[in-house]
């Protein structure tokens, strides 16, 4: 799936002061890319990264998705576009605590039921990502590296067209990473998502990816590995 932004613009309000997120951003990600989004801390890339998954709106400019522009959705139909087309992976893991591995890939599935056969392969994701052992387990009792591997499964088992993350290794040491980034290229590539990773770290960027690089708000530059 394409995904392509024209012109966009995101402006917050912080009492008396106006941010200018975006500044008139437009890029297009090809459907199968592997695209790093990089640059320092308050330069634009989550708000980028959040426009493009409709977890916020832009204050200008148009977001496609395919052909499909996402301004012309509604309501209804953006929400479906979060909760079938495109897979969220975050720093923070953002598991419930009180739920175990298992349960916490399926939560997105719970309002329509969740079948013998979903669990079933969650349970298979759980163990190819090393986690036979930790099924029921609760968050707490997991390593960092482990709940973000639970995170990753969560956002795959739906077989998403987009995977949006979003700093996914900013928790993790480099090992725990580079597992995480080995795991989530296979699984990608098996499902043909196209990938977008928002990151301040660049060691996990390989031949072949494409970075966009972003400061105060604009792309100041764009590049394949």
């Amino acid at each position: 799936m394409i995904i392509r932004a024209e012109n966009i613009t995101k402006t917050h309000r912080l009492g008396e002061h106006t941010v200018n997120a975006l500044k008139g951003v437009s890029c297009e990600v090809p459907h199968g890319d592997f695209l790093f989004i990089v640059g320092p801390s308050g330069s634009g890339k989550s708000s980028l990264l959040y426009v493009m998954g409709a977890l916020d709106e832009p204050t200008s400019g148009d977001i496609y998705i395919g052909e499909q522009r996402m301004a012309a959705l509604t309501k209804k139909q953006r929400d479906e576009y979060r909760r079938l087309q495109v897979g969220f992976v975050f720093q923070s893991f953002n598991l419930l605590r009180n739920l175990n591995a298992i349960d916490n890939v399926l939560v997105p599935f719970f309002p329509q039921g969740v079948s013998p056969q979903l669990r079933k392969d969650a349970t298979t994701l759980l163990e190819r990502m090393g986690l036979g052992d930790r099924l029921l387990h609760r968050p707490n009792q997991l390593s960092g590296g482990e709940q973000q591997r639970v995170a990753l499964v969560r956002a795959i088992l739906k077989r998403p067209a987009v995977i949006l993350a979003d700093e996914p290794t900013g928790e993790l040491d480099s090992q725990s990473g580079a597992e995480v980034f080995r795991i989530l290229r296979e699984l990608s590539s098996e499902i043909g998502s196209t990938v977008v990773v928002v990151t301040h770290d660049t060691r996990y960027i390989e031949a072949g990816d494409r970075i966009l690089k972003m400061q105060d708000g604009q792309i100041i530059g764009e590049q394949t590995a």
